[in-house]
C-alpha cells in the first residue's frame, strides 16, 4: 500500500503501489486510510486531521470511493489527485480522474517525462497510438510468438522459472504475469495452475492454498493486492503484502483470494514489478484496447516479455481500438458548480 503521514499532510494509494512521502513517513493504502486502520484518524466531526491529502494512482478511484475520501475531508484542506490518464480506469463505475480533467475546473500540472529505457519508450509511444520497435539491448524488451494458448501457457511458466531469472537476473518473485482475463486456455486459472505446479506444487491444504503461493487478495471490488502465503490457523489465512501482514477470515477466503502469479491488467493497474510477462493469447484479442495494452506493458520496471498470439491484433489495438467511454455526470456537475462560483453577484434591488 501507499502513503501518508500520521499528521498534517498525507499520501493514499488506491491500489497498493509503492509511493512515499518526501519526508519518509509511513505509506497508507485508500482502504486502510477509509477504515481506519491506517492513517491519522478521524475527529469528532468524521474529519481526518490533514491539511494536505495526495492520493497517488487516482484513475483506479471509483465513484463510491472518491465520494468517501472527499466528504471526510475537513473545510479548507488541500486535495491532490496524481496519476496517469493513460491506464486503465477503476474497476467499479465512474471514472473520476478523467472527468475532473477534462472538466478543467482545478488547476492541473502535467510530467511528461517518460519512464527511462527501452520498456519507458515502447509504453510512451503506445500512449501515443503508436506500437514502436525498439532497441534493447540488454534484453529489456522481448517478444515470444507462440501459436496456441497451450503453447502460450508453456512458454509464460518456463519465461517466469527459468528464462527471465537467468537471463534478466531478475528473480522469479519479482516477475508478474498479466493476461486479459480470468477464463479461456491461458487466462489466470489455466497460468496460475500451471505456474503452482512448477514453483509451488503442493495440496492445497488450507482452503486450496500451501504456504509459499502467491495470491491476489481483493478485500473490496476493484482493489487487489499481490501477496504470499505465510500460513492458516483458527482466524483465517495469513498473507504478507510487500511486509504488511493481512488475515483473511476463513469464511471471505473464498470470494476474495485468488492464486497471484498471474492477474489481469485491472488488477495489476497502481503496482509494478521489476520485470512483467504479459500474455496474449489469440482467443483474448476483443479485450485489447491502447489503454489495456499501455496498462499491462507498463508494469514491468526493468523488463517486459510478451508472449505474443494475437497476431494483428495488437498493433490494431494500440493504433485504433481504445476502450469505451463511461456515461458519468461528473464532468458535467463540476462544470456547472465552477460557473455558479464565478458568475457575477446579481446586483441588489
Amino acid at each position: 500500500g501507499s502513503a501518508g503521514s500520521a499528521g498534517s499532510a498525507g499520501t493514499a494509494d488506491e491500489n497498493g503501489a509503492d509511493a512515499t512521502p518526501a519526508d519518509g513517513s509511513a505509506a497508507v493504502t485508500v482502504a486502510g486510510l477509509l477504515s481506519g486502520r491506517e492513517g491519522p484518524g478521524r475527529d469528532e466531526d468524521g474529519a481526518w486531521a490533514l491539511d494536505l491529502l495526495a492520493v497517488c494512482d487516482a484513475p483506479l478511484l471509483d465513484a463510491e470511493t472518491a465520494t468517501m475520501l472527499t466528504e471526510s475531508l475537513p473545510d479548507g484542506v488541500r486535495l491532490v489527485l496524481s496519476g496517469d490518464p493513460m491506464v486503465l480506469g477503476s474497476a467499479g463505475p465512474g471514472r473520476v480522474f478523467a472527468d475532473v480533467l477534462a472538466s478543467r475546473t482545478c488547476p492541473q500540472i502535467a510530467s511528461r517525462t517518460p519512464d527511462p529505457g527501452p520498456v519507458g519508450e515502447l509504453v510512451s509511444g503506445i500512449g501515443i497510438g503508436e506500437l514502436n520497435q525498439v532497441e534493447a539491448p540488454g534484453k529489456e524488451v522481448v517478444i515470444v510468438p507462440v501459436r496456441d494458448a497451450g503453447e502460450a501457457v508453456h512458454r509464460t511458466v518456463q519465461l517466469v522459472a527459468d528464462s527471465v531469472p537467468r537471463a534478466i537476473g531478475v528473480p522469479t518473485e519479482h516477475t508478474q504475469v498479466v493476461t486479459p482475463g480470468h477464463g479461456g486456455a491461458a487466462g489466470t486459472r489455466a497460468l496460475n495452475a500451471a505456474l503452482k505446479e512448477r514453483l509451488n506444487p503442493g495440496p492445497g491444504r488450507f482452503g486450496g492454498f500451501d504456504p509459499g503461493d502467491r495470491v491476489a487478495h481483493s478485500p473490496a471490488p476493484g482493489r487487489t493486492t499481490v501477496g504470499t502465503v505465510v500460513t492458516a490457523d483458527e482466524a483465517g489465512l495469513h498473507l504478507d503484502c510487500s511486509g504488511l501482514p493481512v488475515v483473511v477470515p476463513r469464511e471471505r477466503v473464498a470470494e476474495s483470494v485468488r492464486h497471484g502469479w498471474a492477474v489481469t491488467a485491472h488488477q495489476a493497474a497502481g503496482t509494478r514489478w521489476p520485470a512483467a510477462v504479459v500474455v496474449l493469447p489469440g482467443d483474448a484479442t476483443s479485450a485489447l484496447t491502447r489503454e489495456w495494452v499501455y496498462t499491462a506493458f507498463g508494469r514491468g520496471a526493468r523488463h517486459l516479455s510478451v508472449v505474443h498470439g494475437a497476431e494483428e491484433a495488437l498493433p490494431r489495438a494500440v493504433s485504433s481500438v481504445r476502450a469505451p467511454e463511461r456515461t458519468t455526470r461528473l464532468r458535467t456537475l463540476l462544470v456547472q458548480a465552477a460557473r455558479v462560483a464565478t458568475a457575477p453577484a446579481e446586483p441588489p434591488e
